[in-house]
């Protein structure tokens, strides 16, 4: 493959442009820059309103690939619930509720990123992070619906 060059930056989900930081990094390297705001917009749209971090890589042909990491699972909830933080006063204080349909969105975005072998697993991680935000799942402590997956509860919506 040859030579491969890269840059790494932090983007607003869908909404990256040919100015600063993407324009002045990717600039040098003699790609045209459109082309990779596009690709990297078109690949970032679902996250809105967050930071989105994304890897260019430039080979010598001047072909480019663009690479999109994930946002922290903590951020895709704030953006689903519409808050702007978790609860800084865990467990006792419950700032808002989540639905199981909301949890598995989120789930099918972080299976990239996940080390989980499955979608279940996913959304008993995200459900981790509930708890230590202050986020209910369909009116229950995230732990109960945790163990509420495992007995099966859930089967029908998580296949």
């Amino acid at each position: 493959m040859g030579k491969e060059r890269s840059v790494t930056s932090l983007v607003d989900g869908g909404k990256a442009t040919a100015g600063p930081p993407l324009g002045p990094a990717l600039g040098p390297l003699g790609i045209n820059v459109g082309k990779v705001v596009a690709e990297i917009n078109e690949k970032t749209k679902d996250f809105q309103g967050m930071k989105v971090p994304v890897k260019i890589f430039v080979d010598e042909k001047k072909n480019f690939r663009v690479a999109v990491g994930v946002p922290p699972a903590s951020a895709l909830i704030l953006k689903d619930l519409n808050q702007e933080k978790g609860s800084s006063t865990t467990p006792s204080t419950v700032i808002v509720d989540i639905s199981m349909e909301s949890l598995i969105k989120i789930a099918k975005m972080k299976e990239s990123s996940s080390l989980s072998p499955n979608i279940v697993g996913i959304v008993k991680e995200i459900l981790g992070t509930c708890v230590s935000m202050g986020v209910t799942c369909e009116g229950k402590n995230p732990k109960i619906v945790q163990n509420e997956i495992d007995e099966g509860k859930y089967d029908d919506i998580l296949k």
